[in-house]
């Protein structure tokens, strides 16, 4: 479906008050998605705005948990500048102590209102993970917890029609969503999901059911499990061989 486009408001400056609520910080990363899709962006800023950014200090209204994949940088897929977005990678959006220690800093010190976890269509990682379940080939060194995580959305996603691996990518990026959802380090603050279109530049949240409107076939999608405080790898903790 073709992006609809039009005129935007005028940009606003570097005093513009940063959204203070959930709602408001979720619609304007839509609205940011939006001119971006439509080619007609307002930042990177300027240099003014930079200085005003590094004297003002670290004031994020929404936190974005994305993929490292390099076609997918927040601050230009939300059309946001220095200082607007507290941004956190790995392949896949898998979950570890260090992302989540570095989002809570995000909820409880910059009081963040919304975690924002992106996951995008023809993700690398996600397809890793399925060729590893089709072949079962070994899965080398530090790798191995980037599939552990993703398979179990993979498996439950492997008997629906169609794209097994778009499937796999709203799943994974729900039970992620879910997951920090049901950490009570942020209570506070509110979590949601969304999917990026590589072709259409658009972003699209994703349904509380693990589904897009309009993908009836992920219907039967079981739940997934609720994940516990503690089962993510750290240091001090690291992954069974």
């Amino acid at each position: 479906m073709a992006t609809e486009c039009r005129a935007f408001p005028k940009p606003a400056g570097p005093s513009a008050r940063a959204p203070r609520t959930a709602d408001d910080a979720l619609a304007e990363l839509l609205a940011g998605n939006r001119r971006y899709a439509c080619g007609r962006p307002r930042h990177p800023r300027g240099e003014a705005a930079r200085q005003h950014a590094a004297d003002a200090g670290s004031r994020p209204f929404a936190a974005v948990l994305g993929c490292v994949d390099s076609r997918v940088p927040p601050e230009l897929v939300f059309d946001q500048g220095l200082g607007d977005l507290l941004c956190a990678g790995t392949a896949g959006q898998v979950l570890d102590e260090a992302v989540l220690g570095s989002l809570q800093y995000g909820v409880e010190e910059l009081r963040i209102p919304l975690v924002l976890v992106l996951g995008h269509e023809r993700c690398g990682a996600v397809a890793a993970t399925l060729d590893h379940l089709r072949t079962g080939a070994p899965v080398p060194g530090h790798l191995r917890l980037l599939v552990d995580e993703i398979a179990p959305a993979a498996r439950r996603t492997r008997g629906l029609p169609g794209d097994w691996l778009d499937h796999t990518v709203r799943a994974h990026t729900a039970w992620v969503r879910d997951a920090i959802r049901a950490d009570p380090a942020f209570g506070a603050a509110t979590v949601a999901a969304a999917r990026f279109d590589h072709g259409a530049g658009l972003v699209s949240l994703l349904e509380p059911s693990e589904r897009q409107p309009g993908q009836g076939s992920s219907e039967a999608l079981p739940a997934a499990p609720t994940p516990k405080r503690g089962a993510f790898p750290s240091a001090a903790n690291p992954p069974a061989p």
